[in-house]
């Protein structure tokens, strides 16, 4: 039977969006293990927090994880299970899905 990998924190980084830019905070956390030169992410969570937009779920008006065993979507506090193709695919999503928000948010402060 196979060794199980030793699970490592691969990243984890917070940013702090300047006003002009939205504002608010994007936090990204990462976990997993490397196996023969790939990367296997094992947990994740990604947040964007903006209170200006939204203060329930402690700010958190965008959010990924797989916390609880299962992937799912954070919106201003609705949770829905999302598809899981891969970590990159979730990725590429919330990172459309905050510009998005941040476009939204410009638009009507005109």
């Amino acid at each position: 039977m196979p060794k199980p990998k030793k699970e490592i924190l691969l990243e984890q980084e917070r940013f702090e969006l300047r006003q002009k830019s939205g504002g608010g905070l994007l936090s990204y956390e990462i976990w997993g293990y490397r196996d023969k030169g790939k990367t296997v992410v094992t947990k994740y969570n990604l947040a964007y927090i903006n209170h200006a937009i939204y203060r329930g779920d402690n700010g958190r008006v965008l959010g990924f994880d797989n916390a609880h065993d299962h992937h799912h979507r954070h919106y201003m506090g609705v949770v829905e299970a999302v598809e899981y193709v891969g970590y990159e695919e979730t990725l590429e999503r919330f990172q459309g899905e905050w510009q998005e928000i941040i476009s939204k948010q410009r638009g009507l402060k005109k």
